[in-house]
């Protein structure tokens, strides 16, 4: 198991606000994950760096599948791997997603939906987007809350989480 990367974040926010973190870092993180990434059936390669509140850093990439609803999405599969290496009770402070193919990849609707189980309204989001100004693939930054505004939420069981 590798060791977690540390990406240096700006000074400390003031309370309440939370301020992004060095985004060139966690891009670069992101698109190192995409160079493993398994699509054999796309080819479309998909890295995420997920930076958790401790200022650990954990990647991983899109795995595919011959039937395409088992694939699995690289936001998907670095969460799982975050709550597998540091606990049910992590914290997201960003998201950054990259791919090798130089095309827009906001996260799936699946993705924004397991993402919200552990991210603020305030959690940053990276990912290319194609620019309506431009009509080229950008860097976009924006708040989880921007992404998806509405969320599907049940309330909490009242049975304590083992471990």
């Amino acid at each position: 198991m590798r060791d977690p990367v540390s990406i240096p974040q700006s000074a400390s926010p003031a309370a309440g606000e939370v301020q992004p973190p060095d985004t060139a870092s966690l891009l670069a993180a992101a698109t190192a994950a995409a160079a493993h990434a398994y699509a054999p059936y796309s080819g479309f390669r998909v890295g995420a760096a997920i930076l958790l509140a401790s200022g650990a850093v954990v990647t991983a990439a899109n795995v595919e599948n011959a039937s395409y609803g088992l694939t699995l999405c690289a936001e998907r599969a670095a969460l799982v791997r975050a709550v597998a290496e540091h606990g049910p009770q992590l914290q997201i402070t960003a998201v950054a997603i990259a791919n090798l193919n130089h095309a827009a990849s906001p996260p799936c609707g699946a993705c924004r939906q397991v993402l919200a189980e552990f991210c603020s309204p305030q959690t940053r989001i990276l990912f290319p987007l194609l620019s309506a100004h431009t009509g080229t693939v950008e860097p976009h930054n924006c708040s989880f809350g921007e992404l998806f505004p509405f969320t599907f939420d049940l309330p909490p069981s009242r049975t304590p989480i083992a471990g």
